[in-house]
């Protein structure tokens, strides 16, 4: 079958000898979410997604690595005659977003995404819940008045710039969970029908935590729901996450970032009172939380009710209880603007993009 989309796939092919950094590169202005790893003569030799990339990170790669190190060398893909719900049904039933077309020797000649084949809304069901309840006590006297996701970065406030970046990706189904100065982020954001998108309010009477304040959701979501901080400023691609968290088949997937802490001191390394080596100002590389999650409507049940619970528990009780969940590593930008620095990082940032 021959793709309707007028981008143009041949902006998503990379040769063998690219890097990760490369096909991150084609995979956020290729548009088809794919990058194809192709030979001289356009032969498919591996195809690479935004999960493989994150799993290889996870795995200990950097944006340097060779591609070879991460591409899925036996993917999925379809013969350009195919009929179009035949190729549908390759897509649905392998949880793809695209696929490669190849002409009958195996030669790429375009890319189908289920954009182009799908007469469903391309609006995400998925639930999205905003934390905004905190105190903002680190960025003092700033939040005295003014309640923290209302600060300003550029000419929006905070938790603006977040709704909206939600929206430009089609979600429009939104819960604010609010505590302090809670009238004013309702005053502010409304029923969401200013935006065209549907908000209602999680309202604590007391603190609950990062997670107790889902035991406030009036009824239990039928699909994934993301729940994110509400002081964050980030650009990853949120449908990207849900289909890691799917493919992954976890309860629960958490958004990390890598932290990189390096000793100012040669560290010297003993065994029984003898020198073995000695590492000169050597880097700790680490995964931190990062404020972002992705939860399977029945973990909301085994939230304590009425209680301060945080996010961080969900996940303990979860691998406790046995069950699987996952980290999705975020390499796209990412602050969490909780102190007074960072906000004017952040604005920094901002004049530095609206003069660029």
């Amino acid at each position: 079958m021959k793709s309707k989309n007028k981008l143009d796939w041949r902006n998503s092919i990379i040769p063998l000898h690219s890097t990760i950094r490369d096909s991150v590169l084609t995979l956020n202005a290729g548009g088809f979410e794919i990058a194809l790893v192709v030979d001289s003569d356009e032969f498919l030799l591996g195809t690479i997604t935004d999960g493989d990339v994150r799993r290889g990170l996870l795995g200990g790669l950097d944006m340097s690595s060779p591609v070879c190190d991460i591409m899925n060398t036996v993917p999925k893909t379809a013969n350009i005659n195919a009929d179009k719900q035949s190729v549908l049904n390759l897509i649905v039933s392998e949880v793809l977003r695209q696929i490669p077309l190849t002409d009958n020797m195996g030669r790429v000649v375009g890319i189908t995404h289920i954009r182009d084949l799908s007469s469903l809304s391309p609006n995400p069901a998925n639930r999205v819940i905003l934390m905004a309840g905190g105190l903002g006590k680190r960025l003092r006297p700033l939040t005295e008045n003014t309640p923290k996701p209302l600060l300003k970065i550029g000419n929006k406030p905070l938790l603006q710039s977040i709704l909206e970046g939600f929206i430009e990706q089609g979600f429009h189904n939104f819960y604010i969970a609010v505590n302090y100065q809670a009238e004013a982020i309702l005053s502010f954001f409304g029923d969401g029908s200013k935006w065209g998108v549907n908000i209602e309010y999680l309202k604590e009477n007391k603190r609950l935590g990062t997670a107790g304040a889902l035991t406030l959701l009036p009824e239990v979501p039928t699909t994934p729901l993301i729940v994110m901080n509400g002081d964050l400023v980030t650009q990853i691609r949120f449908q990207d996450l849900l289909d890691y968290h799917t493919k992954e088949n976890c309860v629960a997937t958490m958004c990390v970032r890598e932290y990189d802490f390096q000793v100012p001191f040669g560290v010297v390394n003993i065994d029984n009172n003898r020198i073995k080596k000695i590492d000169e100002k050597p880097i700790h590389r680490f995964f931190v939380n990062a404020g972002i999650y992705v939860l399977e409507p029945r973990l909301i049940g085994s939230i304590p009710r009425d209680k301060q619970s945080d996010m961080t528990q969900v996940f303990e009780r979860a691998v406790f209880e046995g069950e699987e969940t996952a980290v999705f590593p975020i390499h796209e930008h990412w602050m969490d603007i909780g102190r007074l620095n960072d906000l004017g990082r952040a604005q920094t940032e901002y004049n530095n993009n609206v003069n660029s």
